[in-house]
This record gives C-alpha cells, structure tokens and sequence, in this order.
C-alpha cells in the first residue's frame, strides 16, 4: 500500500522519486519536486493518506536535506540502498523488497 501510493505520486508528477525505501520503523526517500509543489504540505498530504488508508502512525515533523550534485545522489541512494544490510534485515541490499527506484 505505501509504496502503490509513493508510486502514485510519482506518476502523477506530485514529486519525482530517485529512491523509495521503507525500514521497520522508518524511511528514507530521495525525491525531488516540480517548483511550484511545496515539499511541506506535499508530504503532508502523503503521510495523512497513508495514515488514513494503512494505518500509519507517522512521527509529527520530517528531516529534509537538500542534495545539490549528482554526485551526492549516488552517494545518499548507495547509503539508502544498504540500510537493511546494516540493519541485520538481510544479508544483501538487493533482497530488500521495500523499495521503489525510478
């Protein structure tokens, strides 16, 4: 459910996703947004869908930090990739199925 809805904002231009992935009890997420979408209330929007539609109790704010080369994106998704590893969820970050990469 939450990644069908990630994906739906996706296509539906709400934001563009490089990465999508969802922990235990957190995600990371490396997205961008049109420049008329405000990123507070988008991802409001989001977590109040979620929360109604799959029962999520999501924590009251968000950390955002702004990526400015291509670089540090390649960087932040190899670091996003090998949460789970690090985690102890699985032994290789491949087989996480919580992901959604565009």
């Amino acid at each position: 459910m939450l990644l069908q809805s990630v994906r739906y904002y996706h296509e539906a231009q709400r934001w563009f996703v490089r990465m999508f992935l969802l922990m235990p009890d957190h995600l990371h997420a490396l997205i961008s947004f049109p420049g008329e979408v405000a990123i507070r209330e988008c991802w409001r929007n989001w977590k109040r869908f979620t929360a109604r539609s799959a029962g999520v109790k999501w924590q009251r704010d968000f950390f955002e930090h702004r990526i400015r080369s291509d670089e540090s994106w390649e960087e932040k998704a190899a670091y996003i990739r090998e949460n789970p590893v690090r985690q102890g969820l699985v032994s290789e970050a491949n087989s996480w199925p919580w992901v959604f990469v565009s």
